[in-house]
Parts: C-alpha cells; structure tokens; sequence
C-alpha cells in the first residue's frame, strides 16, 4: 500500500472511532452494532465474521470491550499505528467530556445538592454492580468446584486481603487443573 493511501486509512481509522465513541451513549455494547455498521459495512475493512470473532476477542481480554475493539481491528487494518489511533480515537470524547466535567465539579464539590448527587449516583453504581453479579453468576457453572472457587475468592479478597489479579490467577489455575483433570478421566 503506498505512503498516501496508508495515511487516508490511518486518519479514516481514527475519524470512524472518533465517531463511534462520541456518538455512542450506554457503554461499548451499545457501541457494537455501530462498530459493525461502520467497520463492516461502509469501510469493508473487516467481514461480519471477522466482527463476530473480534466481539470475542474483545470481551476476552482485560479491559473496556469498546477500547479492545478499537485497538484489535486497527492493528489488523493498519499494524500498530492503526491500532493506536482507533484506540485513541475511541477514548479521546470520553476523556475529554470527563475532563470537562471534572473541572465543572470541582468548583461545585462542596454544594450541598451536588454532594447529594453524589450519594445518589453511588446507590445507581452500587445496583449497577449487583445486577452484574447476578448475570455472571447465572452464567457460572453451578457445580460445587465452581462454588468453592466463589466462596475461596470472595475470602481471598474481602477477608485475607489478597490483591484481586492474584485471585484470579489462582482461580484460573484450579479452573485449567480441574478442567485437566475431567479430560484425562473422560479420555480413560
């Protein structure tokens, strides 16, 4: 691809996401189907399977689904550089509307109705959280391995005060071990 063709995809990846995350309200799932639309359909940079299998990858990986999107289909238009301006693309409106805000609030911190808010948003945060619980606990496997898992991580964290990315570790491997172990058994 010559040097001018490479740069209009360049600046077109970063416009699109550009786009995406300042249009976008509701978080990266809303931001799907635009992704889809945009990526798949009107630059035909990527097929709908290709959508499919980067919304799988994106949703594996730590971190926010919008911004793995962003990074895995411009590292695959355009390497690197295509991954760092889709990403930068699709993060700049938040950080920049965050930021605004942030200065706004400052000001107002100490107002009465503005800390009332506040409590407010964080009771929303906190059902927020609890209704995430409960869909990943519904997708959970329900076997005693799965529960002891649960009950050993949540005591990791909230009693013995074990930093959160070690649980984790420590659950995937009693998950890779015992998902071994159901194999070598099936296998005899």
């Amino acid at each position: 691809m010559d040097k001018k063709r490479n740069g209009q995809t360049l600046l077109q990846l970063f416009l699109t996401f550009l786009k995406i995350g300042a249009f976008t309200f509701g978080g990266g799932y809303a931001m799907i189907p635009l992704i889809q639309k945009e990526v798949a359909d009107e630059k035909e940079w990527m097929s709908h399977q290709d959508i499919l299998d980067m919304i799988a990858i994106a949703e594996s990986t730590p971190g926010p689904i919008a911004i793995n999107a962003a990074t895995f289909i411009g590292y695959r238009v355009q390497g690197f550089w295509g991954a760092f301006l889709a990403t930068f693309g699709v993060v700049l409106p938040s950080f920049a509307i965050i930021s605004v805000i942030s200065l706004v609030l400052r000001q107002f911190e100490n107002q009465k109705i503005v800390q009332y808010a506040f409590n407010g948003i964080r009771a929303g945060v906190l059902a927020l959280i609890v209704k995430a619980l409960i869909s990943l606990y519904k997708q959970c496997p329900k076997n005693l391995l799965s529960h002891l898992i649960m009950a050993f991580a949540f005591a990791a964290v909230i009693f013995f005060k074990i930093n959160a990315p070690v649980v984790i570790l420590c659950c995937a491997i009693v998950g890779l071990a015992s998902s071994r172990l159901a194999d070598r058994r099936d296998i005899s």
